[in-house]
Order: C-alpha cells, then structure tokens, then sequence
C-alpha cells in the first residue's frame, strides 16, 4: 500500500447535515428539490430525491455541485459570463456537458478550503439558491462565492 494522505474532504455525516438543512427549507417553501453533496474531488457523497421532485433534475443537482468545485465559486458566478456574447460562452458545453452554469450550486469551505459542494435543482433557480444557500449555511459559515471579477476567465484559474 502507498504511503500518503488522502486529501481532505467533506463526510458523509457533514454531507447528511448539509441534506437535511436544504431538505428543511425546501419544505419550508414547498418545493420538493433533488439535492446533492459532493467531495473535494467532485464525486458524489450523498443526494437525495425528495417525494415530487424531478427525476429529471437529478444530474442536473449533481452536476450543479460538480460544476462548484470545477471552478471553485458557486454556479451563479459563472451565469452572466457564459451567456451569449460573454467571454467564456459555450462553457456549459465543455466536460462533455457536465458543466451548469446557473444558480443552485455552492461551495462548502472549511477554514478557507473548498471540501465539497452542494447542488439543488426542480425548483426556480431562486428557489434552488435558496434551499442550497440553506444547506450551504449548516456546513460553515465560512461558504462563499468567488469573486465574480476572478470568473471572467475560469480556465486561466
């Protein structure tokens, strides 16, 4: 066996805590929400379905959190530069479509380190900033959004 560390993440009972916080507020507003965590690495922790959510907003909430830890800031940041016209239009269709570039997705940081993200999805993308700002908020109180001046050219960062 290699010797090392693996890089440090978020766990499964911070993703659980994170879950239930977007969880509560999605039933606060009644919108029922796919919500996903993912590690460091951008791989799936946990998600879950709530009952009338959109089966179809399944990968979208998972890649919404990908898409956080791919660029380091929340989803929203990367909205008015990806659309027509922007610098770095087209950029949803890069890692062969994976990328979603509107809100709903935020990163988790712990002592200034992105361990993770979270990314909802079935509502408006109000909605589903709301409820990941809700789960962002249980993690730490240190989640925050790039500054949107440092997203005018992602791949550079």
């Amino acid at each position: 066996m290699a010797a090392g560390t693996v890089l440090e993440t978020i766990t499964l009972a911070e993703a659980h805590r994170v879950i239930d916080a977007a969880v509560a507020k999605a039933i606060e507003i009644g919108q029922p929400m796919d919500i996903a965590v993912v590690d460091a690495g951008g791989n799936l922790k946990a998600h879950v379905r709530m009952d009338g959510a959109n089966i179809g907003s399944i990968p979208i909430a998972i890649n919404k959190a990908y898409t956080s830890i791919a660029f380091q800031c929340d989803t929203h940041a990367l909205q008015e530069a990806t659309r027509p016209g922007g610098p770095i239009f087209g950029l949803s269709d890069a890692h062969g479509g994976r990328l979603v570039v509107f809100p709903g997705g935020i990163t988790l940081v712990r002592d200034g380190q992105i361990m993770g993200a979270i990314g909802v999805s079935t509502g408006t993308i109000e909605q589903d900033q709301e409820v990941a700002t809700a789960g962002a908020g249980a993690y730490s109180s240190d989640s925050t959004v790039l500054d949107e001046s440092l997203v005018a050219d992602p791949v550079a960062a």
